[in-house]
């Protein structure tokens, strides 16, 4: 009573396409779990109690309307650079490995993954699984345990998802196809097409074609659309397009840069540019440094650019600068590596706030925090009351500086430069209507606030489906798929 959907390529919208089954199905009456075995993406989620999943298996969720838990993201690889990526397991730090020694792990971690699969399919009745990357990847069969040795061991029906915008759909469909092992060709029992623009009309001969050389039905054609849903991974960032705005903000785009969907609300009512370390920040009404993987190894990296320099002449001339999780321990005098992030050592800081942050060991704290902002202005002072989430390792000394939010984070005298490890607090209208009623009346220009109160975006990209997707027949693979 499940349903696998695998990939052409990476990002051709396979976890859009699971969180939009799942809507579908749960407006159905059906009751649904998303699940991805393994994932790669440095952004991502806190559970209530505290796992660390994927952002995507959190999206899914919310689509599903159940509660994200670890079981629907067992396995989360967080890369780190020079080919090493620090596992998540179960929501927990697990260890660091470069890439050869993590798939000596293969059977271990493949048999966890089925255990957490099946716990869902218990609890909910319903699985829409998600492959990851491209399902045909030659090398990689004997220890795919996101698409092939999954695939194999679940025994459902599999969709084929392809984007079309990036061209070559033919090809992608049909050497997907052709490429995938003969024991699992016969479970693929549809194809979906992502990111159409134009006349389908004018693809309806193509459609026909595939379907003649892959006896396999097209059940669907899905046009581009821009709904606010949060991006899985970095490979997202080359899509944005900050456009035209009064208020311009930069985010410094570093080398491991993680969480980026914190600002994804603030795209949406001002010109977001994710800026690379050593391109010029004039003219930007407001600088963020995000969250990354490696605080002290970006820190190096982006004060080898001289964006710290940039950082340091913006700040003089008062332009606000926010530091989120990384970013904070960044503005502060010193980081203080016992060998736990990097190399062991002492960092100095870009020195904008006086705390002190130390790594002192492996442990990361991950949870959900609800804070009120302090009373200080000019940002802060009308912020209010924020929801988000941390995910971080290191302590942070605060120093003389004001408290930001109530129990974390500082503030500069001015209010203009504040850090915090809340992850999220710009998904928050009364956060974005804060900065953004300040930037634009330095500029002299009219904000109208966001209204708190917004449709559910599931529920639009569900409707986008049942119009171009032939959801009856994925309804009933979902129903009456089961591992033989």
């Amino acid at each position: 009573m499940s349903l696998f959907i695998l990939g052409t390529a990476s990002h051709v919208g396979k976890s859009v396409t699971v969180a939009a089954i799942c809507r579908c199905l749960v407006n159905r009456g059906i009751r649904v779990a998303p699940f991805k075995s393994q994932n790669m993406s440095l952004n991502s989620y806190v559970t209530s109690d505290g796992g660390e999943i994927g952002m995507a298996q959190a999206m899914q969720a919310h689509a599903a309307k159940v509660p994200p838990q670890t079981d629907m993201n067992p396995i989360l690889l967080k890369p780190k650079g020079d080919c090493i990526s620090q596992i998540v397991l179960f929501g927990r730090p697990y260890k660091d490995v470069p890439i050869t020694d993590y798939y000596k792990e293969t059977e271990n971690l493949l048999k966890q993954a089925v255990e957490a699969y099946d716990r869902l399919k218990a609890t909910y009745g319903h699985v829409i699984v998600e492959g990851a990357g491209g399902a045909a990847e030659l090398n990689l069969y004997d220890r795919d345990i996101a698409n092939i040795q999954l695939a194999r061991v679940l025994n459902i029906p599999l969709i084929l998802v392809a984007d079309i915008e990036r061209g070559g759909v033919f090809a992608q469909v049909l050497g997907t196809l052709d490429l995938l092992p003969d024991d699992l060709k016969p479970l693929v029992r549809g194809i979906i097409i992502n990111k159409f623009r134009g006349n389908i009309q004018i693809f309806e001969q193509g459609i026909a074609m595939i379907e003649q050389r892959a006896g396999i039905p097209v059940l669907g054609v899905v046009p581009c659309f821009d709904l606010p849903l949060p991006s899985e991974d970095s490979l997202s960032i080359s899509d944005k397009k900050a456009g035209q705005n009064a208020v311009r903000i930069a985010v410094v785009r570093l080398l491991r840069i993680s969480n980026f969907t914190d600002f994804e609300l603030l795209e949406r009512y001002a010109a977001v540019e994710y800026v690379p370390l050593g391109v010029p920040l004039d003219g930007y009404d407001c600088i963020i440094i995000p969250g990354t993987k490696n605080t002290v190894q970006d820190l190096q990296e982006l004060k080898r650019t001289g964006a710290d320099v940039m950082i340091r002449r913006a700040r003089a001339r008062g332009v606000p600068i926010i530091g989120i999780c990384g970013g904070y321990q960044m503005l502060g005098k010193e980081i203080i590596d016992a060998g736990f992030e990097s190399v062991e050592g002492i960092y100095e800081g870009l020195g904008l706030l006086d705390g002190v942050t130390r790594f002192v060991s492996y442990d990361k704290q991950t949870r959900q925090v609800r804070r009120r902002a302090n009373d200080v202005p000019p940002i802060l002072s009308s912020m209010g009351v924020v929801d988000g989430y941390e995910i971080h390792m290191g302590v942070t000394e605060p120093g003389n500086d004001q408290e930001a939010l109530v129990g974390d984070g500082r503030v500069s005298a001015d209010g203009l430069v504040f850090g915090t490890y809340m992850h999220g607090m710009f998904q928050n209208p009364s956060a974005v209507n804060a900065l953004l009623s300040y930037l634009y009346a330095q500029k002299k220009a009219r904000f109208v606030p966001l209204d708190a109160t917004k449709k559910d975006p599931y529920d639009e990209l569900a409707a986008i489906f049942e119009a171009h997707v032939d959801m009856d027949t994925i309804c009933a693979m979902v129903t009456e798929g089961n591992r033989g």
